[in-house]
């Protein structure tokens, strides 16, 4: 008991530490929006005023909801809010730091090696400084460990029965036999969850195919650099693990496998999946009809439109069977 409380102490500290850690991003996104409205800051490459001001308006929407999640996870308004909306947020929350975390480490690196500034390329490096990339960066990597602390203490607290027993365990004599009914819908449960899974694995395997310097599906290669082949990996391992992670909870097979790390792994694959597609499809739909000419992709429109619709299905579909999967009770 008393390991229980230090947890939760120590998991209440983080999420106070997740909110504050994130503020300066969205500081630094408010200043993007003022001064590109007054004329003294700079927009970045391939926007418009009205595209730029409206993106960053978007991820300062991103960043207060973050901030109020990880205060959620603390605070005790957030025990009485929906816990499904709580879920989702931290669901998708963790989905983006999931992979931008390995990808800010690595891009600050390989910058670093070729004299950079840290920007870690894109949109935003004619905007960005140094000091605000290492700002951004200290916030993603502030908000994702606090996040990565805090969540699970609040689970604890709040459905403390999700983290009771093994995936596989209890299947001796005391345990009740499941009726006709309960193993129809766990076979079904286990049918949609293959099918899920496969989509997932499609999806990882295109990624990384594409992440280890395959060209099939790419329009033009000149322009991928290596902080997309370092992103695009990193979606592929999440999608390969959730999956797998995902499968393995809905056929309950595997005996001595934690419930808990089978479904930490399904959690952040699945919202990785969701969330980073969500955020690209309406990217590339945006391309696809605007055309853009000063701005291109390095992927085949239509086929990444493909790919991150089908992720978004995926992500959502693997998060439906990690809600309902429950750890049986030991014997």
């Amino acid at each position: 008991m008393v390991g229980v409380e230090r947890w939760d102490r120590v998991g209440r500290g983080a999420a106070y530490g997740a909110a504050l850690a994130l503020s300066p991003y969205l500081l630094i996104k408010v200043t993007w929006v003022v001064g590109s409205l007054l004329g003294v800051a700079p927009i970045g490459k391939g926007f418009d005023i009205t595209g730029w001001v409206l993106l960053n308006t978007v991820t300062i929407g991103m960043a207060g909801i973050g901030i109020a999640t990880a205060l959620a996870l603390v605070r005790p308004w957030g025990m009485r809010i929906p816990g499904r909306l709580v879920l989702f947020c931290a669901w998708t929350g963790s989905g983006f730091l999931v992979s931008i975390l390995p990808y800010a480490v690595f891009s600050t690196l390989l910058d670093a090696a070729h004299g950079g500034s840290g920007g870690g390329g894109g949109s935003d490096e004619a905007v960005m400084p140094g000091w605000e990339a290492a700002l951004v960066q200290f916030s993603f990597v502030g908000m994702g460990l606090g996040l990565a602390v805090a969540l699970p203490a609040y689970l604890r607290r709040r459905w403390p029965h999700a983290f009771l027993g093994r995936v596989g365990d209890g299947d001796g004599a005391d345990t009740p036999r499941p009726g006709a009914a309960s193993r129809r819908r766990r076979v079904v449960e286990a049918a949609r969850a293959s099918w899920v899974a496969l989509v997932a694995v499609v999806v990882g395997l295109v990624w990384l195919y594409w992440a280890v310097g395959g060209t099939l599906g790419i329009s033009r290669p000149d322009e991928r650099d290596t902080n997309g082949y370092v992103l695009t990996g990193v979606g592929a391992f999440w999608a390969l693990a959730g999956a797998a992670a995902t499968r393995t909870l809905a056929r309950a097979r595997p005996a001595g496998l934690r419930h808990r790390l089978l479904l930490g792994l399904g959690w952040l694959g699945s919202g990785s999946l969701f969330a980073w597609s969500g955020w690209k499809l309406p990217i590339m739909l945006l391309f696809a009809l605007v055309h853009p000419a000063d701005v291109t992709l390095p992927e085949n429109l239509a086929v990444a439109a493909v790919l991150h619709l089908a992720a978004v299905v995926a992500g959502a579909a693997m998060l439906r069977t990690l809600v309902v999967s429950r750890p049986r009770a030991q014997s």
